[in-house]
């Protein structure tokens, strides 16, 4: 675990129970969203590799 990460682990713990499920709450959303935007660009770049190469077929 980064210094940061602990830091801030840290200080949510000292936190009300109702403003820790918050904050876990919008990490998770973060991470799931991180992962969402990473396959879709996995996925785009795969098609954009077959573009370039049909592109350059027909040169």
């Amino acid at each position: 675990m980064s210094d940061l990460l602990g830091r801030a682990i840290q200080k949510a713990r000292r936190l009300p129970e109702a403003e820790q499920n918050v904050i876990a709450a919008i990490i998770l959303e973060e991470l799931e969203d991180e992962a969402h935007w990473k396959q879709a660009f996995s996925k785009s770049q795969d098609a954009l590799a077959k573009l370039s190469a049909e592109a350059m077929e027909e040169e």
